[in-house]
């Protein structure tokens, strides 16, 4: 009778903890999980009220949209339980906050120090003081300001500028001065030399003006400026290439980021639920109504869970170290992201993005630019054994300053005009030679582009063909999510009941996590492909304004 009593009791008090417990499935705030025998383990997010309206998932106009959140039939599922309190963040001033026009502005902490050869060497100085969360948009705004690979493309670009007005100075003509100074010492003659004869010292003052002029006629001059405007242009197509290619590894840096923190959350979730069930489980092991294989599996579900919470925390820590290293942050600054949305949708069709691929990617002008350049090098050196005429004019001057006894002093100058002609009539074939180098170049050059063409045009299906699976994706796994959350709350009625088993729960459990996995991989996996194919295509705000 008594155990009778004490089944009943038990069976309406778990079934009771079951249908009010809140299980932190979906939780945005920071948590935090301990117990005796492990560490606090906390993962910082931004809390729901802080974040944005959530955004819908489109790829075509007209197309019916799915929010990204929880089921609307799942309004009435009790909140998550209090978070823990925050790890430290940095403050954004209210004049750093997001703005409605253009990038965020990042705030003064986060950008790195002037000096380049500076090297922090105390342990205080690279000791992590705060957490500061950012925007997407903020992320890339740092990334241009602060990336080393950035600044060093435009330091090319401004080498390259420079090379460019150095071949243009042989459109003016130059100018030269040439002066001598000479001293010369004359001995004794014995020939002739009367009384008072002999040498003395003397000296003596030249110096000449030379202006030249060089006609170009060979077409020298006219390859090397076109060649240096070439290389100036190849330069501003890198510095784009790399803008995009920074752009790109930032997003992706930002999205591990994201992912890491959700699979804390998630990790914390199914943790919490296994210390749930192994206090179940040992309660009816005490009254009577459980088993000790029960309870070891419960255990071991706690174990496996603290393990996977654990190796979570460490690639958050990774990851967000990597996004710190991406933006170039100062070294006492760790990144946390915003909450996982939606990023947005793709308004093109496949054939309309590639192309538009076609007509922005940095990467074909790039061929068609070093094309042209292979071209000027042609003209350069074929210019070697072509006529070449230059005009030039001089005045000089020369005189003596001090002479021996008996001797006067003079100065004379002259003026003159002329023209130079040159033609080097054989040079053994080496002229002809380093052209036909240029020829294949030239060749070479065309082929890349075709690759170049081809390869564009892979990027931009890959990238698309991967946004519209996960835009499907993100409806599965939401609704797999919800299932299995379902199933979970049966499993435990189940188990209660005494018409179910530990191993039902247990692999609700585990199903619940990795459909809450998959969730999450299936929208961040969306926000990379269409990042992808925002690169594929490249300056899409532009080419659609």
């Amino acid at each position: 009778m008594l155990n009778s009593y004490c089944r009943c009791l038990l069976s309406f008090g778990l079934g009771a903890a079951v249908a009010w417990a809140p299980l932190p499935l979906m939780a945005a705030p920071e948590a935090s999980v301990e117990d005796d025998n492990s560490t606090a383990v906390d993962a910082t997010v931004v809390p729901a009220a802080a974040r944005s309206p959530q955004p819908t998932l489109s790829l075509e106009p007209g197309e019916e949209t799915v929010p990204l959140g929880d089921d609307p039939a799942d309004a009435d599922a009790p909140s998550p339980s209090p978070p823990a309190q925050p790890r430290p963040q940095v403050a954004i001033p209210q004049s750093d906050r997001p703005t409605e026009e253009g990038f965020d502005t990042p705030p003064d902490s986060l950008i790195p120090d002037p000096n380049p050869l500076l090297t922090p060497t105390t342990p205080e100085e690279v000791d992590i003081i705060g957490t500061q969360p950012i925007s997407l948009e903020t992320a890339i705004e740092l990334a241009f300001r602060n990336s080393e690979t950035l600044r060093t493309a435009l330091l090319q670009l401004e080498r390259s500028q420079a090379g460019l007005q150095a071949e243009r100075a042989a459109l003016l003509p130059t100018a030269s001065l040439n002066s001598t100074l000479e001293t010369s010492n004359q001995g004794f003659s014995g020939q002739g030399a009367g009384v008072g004869g002999g040498g003395g010292t003397s000296t003596r003052l030249g110096a000449n003006v030379r202006a030249e002029y060089d006609l170009g006629i060979s077409g020298a001059r006219s390859a090397s400026i076109r060649a240096a405007e070439d290389q100036v242009r190849l330069a501003e197509l890198g510095v784009e290439q790399t803008r995009q290619e920074l752009r790109l590894a930032t997003i992706n840096d930002y999205y591990a980021v994201q992912e890491a923190i959700e699979q804390i959350r998630i990790n914390q979730g199914f943790l919490a639920e296994a210390e749930r069930n192994l206090r179940d489980t040992q309660l009816r092991e005490e009254v009577g109504v459980g088993t000790r294989f029960d309870v070891l599996q419960a255990e071991v579900q706690l174990a496996n869970a603290r393990q996977s919470l654990t190796q979570a925390t460490s690639q958050r820590q990774i990851a967000q170290r990597q996004l710190a290293r991406r933006l170039n942050v100062p070294p006492t600054i760790d990144l946390t992201t915003l909450a996982v949305e939606i990023a947005g949708s793709w308004p093109l069709s496949l054939e309309e993005s590639i192309v538009l691929a076609f007509q922005n990617r940095a990467e074909l002008e790039q061929a068609l630019v070093e094309r042209e350049f292979n071209e000027s090098q042609r003209q350069l050196r074929l210019a070697q054994i072509r006529p070449n005429l230059g005009v030039f004019a001089q005045y000089g001057l020369q005189g003596l300053l001090t002479s021996p006894a008996g001797v006067s002093s003079s100065l004379d100058d002259g003026f003159s005009l002329g023209a130079q002609f040159t033609w080097q009539l054989f040079d053994g074939g080496a002229a002809r030679a380093r052209a036909t180098q240029s020829d294949l170049d030239i060749q070479t050059s065309e082929l890349d582009y075709a690759s170049s063409r081809n390869d564009i045009r892979l990027e931009v299906e890959e990238a698309y063909y991967t946004l519209v699976a996960n835009q499907a994706n993100i409806d599965t796994a939401r609704a797999a999510e919800n299932q299995a959350r379902e199933a979970l709350d049966l499993a435990n009625l189940r188990f209660n009941a005494g018409v179910g088993t530990q191993l039902d729960v247990t692999s609700a459990t585990r199903e619940l996590t990795e459909a809450q996995g998959n969730l999450v991989r299936a929208v961040l996996d969306y926000n990379r492909a269409l990042a992808r194919l925002e690169r594929a295509v490249s300056n899409l705000s532009t080419a659609l304004n």
